[in-house]
């Protein structure tokens, strides 16, 4: 039976169950085939009450796996300047959030992705539509290595993640930042912008959720 629609402007408990609808739809139908409305049906409310409580779909999008960083705020910052120096930046960013009192947030949206598929997939459409997919329009990456390019700085990011906040390898765990902004800023600078010619040939990965 559908769920009635029309606004519970007096429920405490409205915010979280459009939360509830959002984080289903999104795990269904991916970021792209999501909408205001379609989560609105799905919570019983009226879509101009999602709107009031999250703002727009990427907002909601963010708060459905309360991630630490609004990507339209930080990926300028990383992406501005020399393309040779985007490594760097980004680890060097990477790190400050992570690092900060927003990092631990960060930790429980990786700890879900590993122990939920749901979670995996909310984290894993995030990563292509939020960060992904703007960073290699931003950098003008060649469409035919942009994905393997994309994939591969996911994977070092993300081990990086497991390692330093998660696992807590020493001394990765507890090293300065700017040790691990030499050690690993080189390695994501190579997958963004160096030769690849030997990967290109046999990998032709989506960058695209399933």
């Amino acid at each position: 039976m559908a769920r009635r629609s029309g606004r519970r402007p007096g429920n405490p408990d409205t915010r979280e169950v459009i939360l509830g609808a959002a984080r289903e739809t999104f795990a269904e139908r991916g970021f792209d085939g999501a909408s205001i409305r379609a989560i609105a049906t799905s919570a019983g409310v009226d879509p101009a009450l999602v709107h009031h409580y999250f703002g727009t779909k990427d907002q909601l999008f963010r708060a459905t796996i309360d991630i630490p960083f609004d990507p339209q705020e930080v990926l300028p910052q990383i992406l501005a300047g020399d393309i040779d120096g985007v490594g760097e930046r980004l680890v060097r960013t990477f790190l400050r959030i992570w690092d900060s009192p927003a990092g631990t947030a960060g930790v429980a949206v990786m700890r879900s992705a590993v122990n939920n598929e749901w979670g995996a997939r909310l984290l894993r459409e995030f990563l292509v539509t939020q960060v992904l997919r703007r960073a290699v329009t931003a950098l003008g990456l060649d469409p035919a290595e942009a994905q393997l390019r994309a994939s591969l700085v996911a994977s070092q990011m993300a081990g990086m993640v497991m390692v330093r906040y998660i696992i807590r390898i020493e001394p990765l765990a507890s090293a300065p930042p700017d040790v691990v902004v030499a050690a690993v800023g080189p390695t994501v600078q190579r997958y963004l912008t160096g030769d690849l010619s030997g990967l290109t040939a046999t990998a032709e990965s989506p960058a695209g959720s399933g």
